[in-house]
């Protein structure tokens, strides 16, 4: 009896370190809603895809638990993108990214080290943005027709910043100058902010990027944005006129998003989409986003994809045009 009773309480115990086993072993399935989300940006801090990210990161603590925003500038952001790729698909890891690496990129890159469709699961289109071309002090021009001018009797002037090599910005001031025989001279950096100080410390003559990377040195007179190349005048900088009231027929705006690896669960998908449209829609965010230069969107995974699908179909004629390779 004694026996029988001992051969019972093991197998109690047996069940019940199994049972224990089990639940231990589905801990990392539902902790990883605690754990805080790591947003990769491949940009140094104080750039738009930085302040996108931080701005809408702080607001998806709420849902997720906690939220750590980490920079890993370089190679134009392909390196952050890289890391992302080669994450596990578990809903730690997204990167909030400009569009022109995800649409533009391979059509400059024929040995680009990923595929922007295969490789990444779409969570959100957060915010649009448009391009602006900046003149600095060393310039000495105000408007389009003062820089042409400039730059077709002094070629060497003609240096102008950008936030990458690659990025959409050098690709349109590569088409700039194709549209207006006056070429400029691409001065790649690592991201917005050095562009910026580059420009302002005159090492520079022009910088092309977001609107929103120069408008407050524009409202406090340090540089000049000269136009915008979107379809509309930017209403952060509402005197400044568009490419084509200028006379040039370029059309060129970009967006930001996030994305996580590929094999993403469905549900996890979701969840981020859902927490990163909820970020955005808020008031004070949406604020933010607004009076910093950007147009929040805050959209759903489909609608991110097919906005990827249609910039990669836009993107490519006038990639073809400028000839650009980066391999």
């Amino acid at each position: 009896m004694t026996n029988h009773v001992a051969a019972i309480g093991r197998r109690k115990i047996l069940h019940a370190g199994v049972a224990a086993l089990c639940v231990y072993s589905m801990v990392p399935v539902h902790a990883q809603d605690r754990l805080p989300l790591r947003v990769l940006v491949g940009f140094p801090p104080g750039g738009s895809a930085d302040v996108v990210a931080r701005a809408i990161g702080e607001a998806m603590r709420d849902d997720l638990g906690g939220v750590i925003v980490d920079n890993k500038p370089g190679a134009a952001g392909r390196i952050a993108i890289g890391m992302v790729k080669n994450a596990r698909p578990d809903g730690q890891t997204v990167i909030i990214v400009p569009s022109p690496p995800m649409v533009l990129f391979p059509h400059l890159f024929k040995k680009l080290d990923y595929d922007p469709v295969k490789d990444f699961t779409p969570i959100s289109q957060l915010a649009l943005v448009q391009f602006g071309i900046t003149a600095g002090p060393s310039s000495g021009v105000k408007t389009m027709a003062e820089m042409i001018a400039r730059i077709k009797a002094d070629p060497k002037s003609a240096t102008f910043a950008s936030p990458g090599e690659g990025s959409a910005a050098h690709l349109l001031g590569t088409l700039l100058g194709q549209m207006t025989g006056a070429t400029l001279i691409h001065v790649p950096f690592s991201g917005g902010a050095p562009a910026n100080a580059a420009l302002l410390g005159g090492h520079v003559a022009y910088k092309i990027d977001a609107v929103s990377e120069s408008t407050e040195f524009h409202r406090s007179g340090r540089s000049t944005i000269i136009a915008v190349a979107g379809p509309r005048r930017d209403p952060q900088v509402p005197e400044v006129p568009t490419l084509k009231e200028a006379g040039i027929n370029i059309d060129a705006s970009a967006w930001f998003g996030m994305y996580a690896p590929a094999g993403l669960p469905r549900d996890i998908q979701m969840r981020l989409q859902n927490a990163a449209m909820k970020a955005v829609k808020r008031p004070d965010v949406a604020e933010r986003l607004l009076k910093l230069g950007f147009d929040p969107v805050g959209s759903t995974a489909t609608d991110l994809a097919a906005a990827q699908k249609t910039d990669f179909a836009n993107w490519e004629r006038p990639a073809k045009a400028t000839g650009l390779s980066l391999d």
